[in-house]
This record gives structure tokens, C-alpha cells and sequence, in this order.
């Protein structure tokens, strides 16, 4: 699932990119997490990746294949389908993930850097994704006097129902158990701990109230431990 993630400045759209492991750009996005909904992953990467809070539009807008190689360098790379889901960006936080380098860019430019380093038919599945992105856009700003407004079905700020928002806490801790489970447990006890004493949460938890919340990470990786691109 990725994160289609956007703002409108004047009467244009940009875009919001990051960068892969290996340099190139690309939206933010990631794999199937138990207990959520594809737009809520797409909404998860949106924020680890590259420290987006906005709407998520629930229903996905486009598709498009990626090339991902195999696990142990060797083997074939193989061709992945990829959900692509509308965001409208509110703010931005410092990305959980270290090196994504999150930059805004022009449609055009948009689809110029999706391009670049990539054979000309993946290449032209991105620019294909931005295209439908900006007609999605254009259709639900005029559409914006009625009552109905898709990016309302997946909030990514603290308003959001109690039960969501500890799905989300869940998946992001079970990323972070993966990659450090250590540091993990000692968190968690910790938390435990601070709760039964009534004392004040650790300082790793005291930070505005989001969905997600993990310790900063400072390798490349993602918080669930997978090499992600």
C-alpha cells in the first residue's frame, strides 16, 4: 500500500516524495499489517516514512507494479502491485524513519523524479499515478460544497476513535518489537511500570498524541526490522 500524500499551494498541487535505500524516490509505503485496513497502513507508512498527519482517502485510487528484488540479492526481482491511496497532507513531524529525506515537489517534477533510475515502463506507472492523482484532486475540490468527502474516512490526527488509534499504537510497537526487541520490552515494562505507580509516562511516550508512537529510529531500515526500499 502507498500513500499518495499532497497539498495544494495557490492553484497548484505538490506532492510529497521520499527517498528508497538505494536513493531513488518514491511515495510512502509498506506491507499488510494484521488488524488494518490497507488505508490505514498506507496511512502508517505516510507517517513513519515521512512524518505526514492528514486524510486518508479509504478506498484506493490507482494501482500500480513495482520491481522489488529478492531477499538475498541474488535472486530474480519480482513484480509487485501496489494499492495507491489519496492523502491530504495537514502537517508534518520529523519522519520516524532516518534518510527518507520527505521534499515536496510539482506534479511535474513529481513524475520527472519517480522516473529517474527506473526502466521507462515503472517509470511510467508513477507519472501514470501522479496524472490520476491530480484529476482525483481536481474532482474533490469542486466537489467540496456537498456533504460528502471521501478523505474524511481515515483521520490521522488525535481525534480519532480510541479503537483505531490503538490499532495503530499496536502495529507500530510490533514493528519496533521486531527490529529491537530488547529495547522493546524494556519500554513496555517500563510503561507498565509508570502506570501502576501512577508516575509520569517515560519520555519516549510524551510527545503530542498521534496514532503512532515509537522511539526515533536511526538506521535505514523500517521499525519492523524488513529492508525496506
Amino acid at each position: 500500500m502507498a500513500a499518495v500524500c499532497f497539498r495544494v499551494r495557490g492553484s497548484g498541487i505538490e506532492f510529497l516524495l521520499v527517498r528508497t535505500r538505494s536513493g531513488r524516490w518514491t511515495f510512502p509505503k509498506g506491507g499488510l499489517e494484521p488488524g488494518l485496513t490497507h488505508a490505514q497502513v498506507a496511512a502508517l507508512e505516510a507517517f513513519e516514512e515521512a512524518g505526514v498527519h492528514g486524510r486518508m482517502e479509504e478506498a484506493s485510487f490507482a494501482r500500480y507494479i513495482r520491481r522489488k528484488r529478492g531477499g538475498n540479492g541474488h535472486s530474480a526481482a519480482a513484480e509487485v502491485a501496489v494499492n495507491a491511496h489519496l492523502c491530504e497532507v495537514l502537517r508534518l513531524d520529523p519522519p520516524q524513519e532516518a534518510n527518507r529525506n520527505p521534499t515536496w515537489f510539482s506534479a511535474g517534477q513529481a513524475k520527472r523524479r519517480l522516473q529517474e533510475d527506473r526502466a521507462s515502463d515503472y517509470g511510467a506507472e508513477f507519472a501514470r499515478v501522479v496524472d490520476r492523482a491530480v484529476a482525483r484532486i481536481q474532482r474533490l475540490r469542486r466537489a467540496t460544497s456537498t456533504s460528502t468527502d471521501a478523505l474524511n474516512k481515515v483521520q490521522l490526527e488525535a481525534c480519532e476513535p480510541a479503537r483505531f488509534h490503538n490499532r495503530m499504537e499496536e502495529a507500530s510497537f510490533a514493528r519496533y518489537m521486531r527490529r529491537e526487541p530488547a529495547a522493546a520490552i524494556e519500554l513496555a515494562v517500563n510503561a507498565h511500570r509508570c502506570r501502576v505507580l501512577q508516575l509520569d509516562r517515560p519520555q519516549e511516550f510524551d510527545r503530542h498524541p498521534v496514532p503512532v508512537r515509537v522511539p526515533q529510529l536511526t538506521s535505514g531500515a523500517g521499525p519492523n526490522g524488513r529492508k525496506k526500499e
